[in-house]
């Protein structure tokens, strides 16, 4: 009999994976007195960020932090999770596309004598799922217009469209694994989440064989959505930047933490929605992940019509989030430009921090 069950979440993104992620953190050592764990590296690492570098280091990337960052990770992560008696969580959306090579050593290294491996994929709609991806990309650096995404998307070619194919995702990570250790869990679309509160991490915890009640601490991180006015300033800023081939923390930090996913979320801008004519697309992805899903035999966990688009919204109604009048950027543009002169002012100036470490380290001296 199995000792070990390591359930590994691996996407996709835009799929509530933040606030999974960091209910898991919040409430590990309550999780842990059950048997559940979550493998974190030093007390000043959170599970999350361990789990994110590991998955970094497994797919041979380095980013989101300075060089070398991530390496090793993957390797001390595998340690920890070997240790374990019980059920052992690793999560992280970035996982979804990993190749065959990449998804076979996460096996190996995982499973190891009476281990169970499971494997776990969190997807929605691509009505909410597209637009949410472009809006992504932007904070990440990218500077492309919504068509332009659209389009490449039809196409398969963003890295989001290779971490949301369904299909490709579980007949990969799912090689070689019983359908009944593989477990899809629909996202919940915003009327049911808001019903039934929590619903997602309810559905989270039934792939997991888990009692919800076991992390009682809920969280309230989520990557929230930009609408198209903010959305379009931060690309624009992009471009000014020239971000994405730039990458330095300190752009990140203001770009992407202070106004992509602080000061410019919340506003009363129209959403970014998929446009009326992707909708007869969307669908037919729809169909075929259900008809993927149907003939494997995998454990579901929700509903599967929810992966359904719905109706397209009016095309009179609908915006096109390449087409903002200058009128409403600039308004935007001037409250980011403020937020940053204001977090500027804020800032110790660098040079004067270390002259005041210095002569903090001297007093310290002529006091011995």
């Amino acid at each position: 009999m199995s000792t070990r069950r390591v359930y590994l979440h691996v996407g996709a993104p835009k799929t509530g994976t933040t606030y999974v992620q960091d209910r898991l953190t919040r409430n590990a050592r309550l999780l842990a007195r059950h048997g559940v764990h979550v493998p974190t590296g030093s007390p000043l690492v959170t599970p999350a960020l361990f789990h994110f570098r590991a998955a970094l280091d497994l797919l041979g990337q380095d980013w989101g932090g300075p060089p070398g960052h991530a390496a090793g990770a993957w390797n001390a992560l595998a340690r920890k999770a070997r240790r374990r008696t019980g059920t052992v969580v690793i999560s992280h959306e970035i996982l979804a596309p990993a190749t065959p090579a990449q998804v076979a050593r996460a096996k190996r290294d995982l499973a190891g004598e009476g281990a169970e491996l499971h494997v776990v994929y969190s997807a929605r709609d691509l009505a909410r799922q597209v637009p949410a991806a472009w809006q992504e990309s932007i904070k990440q650096g990218r500077k492309w217009t919504y068509r332009r995404f659209l389009a490449r998307t039809r196409e398969g070619r963003p890295w989001f469209s290779h971490a949301f194919d369904l299909p490709a995702v579980l007949a990969t990570w799912g090689a070689g694994l019983p359908p009944e250790q593989v477990h899809l869990v629909t996202v919940p679309p915003r009327r049911v989440a808001e019903q039934r509160g929590d619903e997602l991490w309810r559905r989270f915890c039934a792939a997991l064989d888990i009692d919800p009640a076991w992390a009682p601490q809920d969280s309230d991180r989520t990557n929230q959505s930009l609408g198209i006015v903010e959305t379009q300033v931060v690309r624009r800023l992009n471009r000014r930047m020239d971000r994405a081939t730039r990458r330095e923390a300190s752009y990140d930090e203001l770009i992407r933490e202070m106004l992509a996913q602080g000061e410019l979320v919340g506003r009363e801008s129209a959403p970014v929605r998929l446009p009326p004519d992707m909708y007869p697309w969307a669908e037919e992805q729809a169909q075929r992940w259900i008809d993927w899903v149907g003939a494997s035999g995998i454990h579901v966990v929700g509903d599967l019509e929810e992966l359904r688009p719905g109706p397209p919204p009016d095309e009179q109604t609908w915006r096109d989030p390449d087409r903002v009048p200058p009128k409403q950027q600039l308004g935007v543009t001037l409250d980011a430009l403020a937020a940053m002169t204001r977090e500027a002012a804020r800032r110790q100036d660098p040079e004067r921090a270390i002259l005041a470490k210095a002569r903090a380290h001297a007093q310290r001296l002529r006091q011995q």
